[in-house]
């Protein structure tokens, strides 16, 4: 299949509650965007130490991790953090990996964002089924 990116903005969900509230300017609202691996064998959204800095999430945990040459880690989770991809978006927590590790874009997200593995373009898209709104299974 060969390596798949996507194109995703992260944002402080914190700095749109301040901005809403007129505690911050939306010119002063964190986000970033990035290209982010997409890993279909990790679980969540990965970003790393810079990515984190930049938009000053909130530490939530420690936890261990099995990563994919079998090492087990310990990681800070942040968040929440907002994933917007063309018309979706999600609101999840990170991993935060270690320096400038490349940010991987896990299972969990996509599936909430209902987006799909495009192989020829190398990238991912919002589901054709599904074009203008995200849907979700619940059974």
């Amino acid at each position: 299949m060969g390596i798949i990116k996507a194109d995703i903005e992260l944002v402080n969900p914190s700095d749109i509650v301040l901005a809403e509230s007129g505690h911050l300017s939306e010119n002063n609202i964190r986000k970033v965007e990035i290209t982010a691996l997409v890993d279909t064998g990790a679980y969540m959204l990965c970003i790393n130490e810079e990515i984190q800095a930049q938009l000053g999430l909130r530490h939530m945990d420690v936890e261990s991790l099995e990563l994919a040459d079998g090492s087990i880690i310990k990681a800070e989770v942040v968040g929440p953090v907002i994933i917007n991809f063309k018309n979706r978006n999600t609101a999840c927590r990170a991993v935060v990996l270690p320096g400038k590790s490349e940010p991987l874009l896990g299972v969990i997200p996509m599936e909430d964002m209902d987006v799909v593995i495009v192989p020829l373009k190398q990238t991912i898209d919002v589901n054709p089924a599904h074009p203008n709104m995200a849907q979700k299974i619940l059974k």
